[in-house]
């Protein structure tokens, strides 16, 4: 991580670098300030293991993907109502079980978001989810894989 990326201390400082590392034709940069700045959200929430944490930061990087198509902050609302509902990894099952696939994944690799795609947080805690579930994300990750 840079230098410059690792002395950022809230969300709204990587907000700041990432629009003028981007002003500045430096897309690497702010690809790095955007991961930093999901990862501040998910530990202000409060998730009670890595695995809850992983999908947090999901869900807000999800929501820099949606805040950088429109142009202003835009919460994933659906997705934290169920959260809300079913608590945050029975949202993440529900998430990755719907028969329409993520469409938010392209947009994620293309921001440099990719590992924070649901599907791959469930590859990397199978033990958390149903086999169907796992067996869903695991054909999608590999899908992904070889476009």
């Amino acid at each position: 991580m840079d230098e410059r990326v690792a002395r950022l201390k809230t969300p709204e400082e990587c907000d700041r670098f990432v629009k003028n590392a981007l002003e500045r034709g430096r897309r690497d940069l702010a690809d790095e300030a955007r991961k930093r700045a999901v990862e501040f959200r998910a530990e202000a929430y409060g998730a009670n293991t890595p695995a809850e944490l992983e999908c947090l930061e999901a869900i807000y990087a999800y929501e820099e993907v949606l805040t950088a198509k429109g142009g202003r902050r835009i919460r994933a609302t659906r997705t934290w109502q169920m959260i809300k509902r079913h608590g945050i990894l029975g949202a993440v099952e529900r998430a990755v079980n719907r028969e329409s696939e993520a469409t938010g994944y392209t947009a994620l690799l293309e921001m440099g978001l990719q590992d924070y795609a649901f599907e791959a947080v469930v590859v990397r805690h199978p033990e958390l989810f149903t086999a169907e579930t796992v067996q869903r994300s695991q054909s999608r990750v590999d899908e992904w894989k070889r476009t």
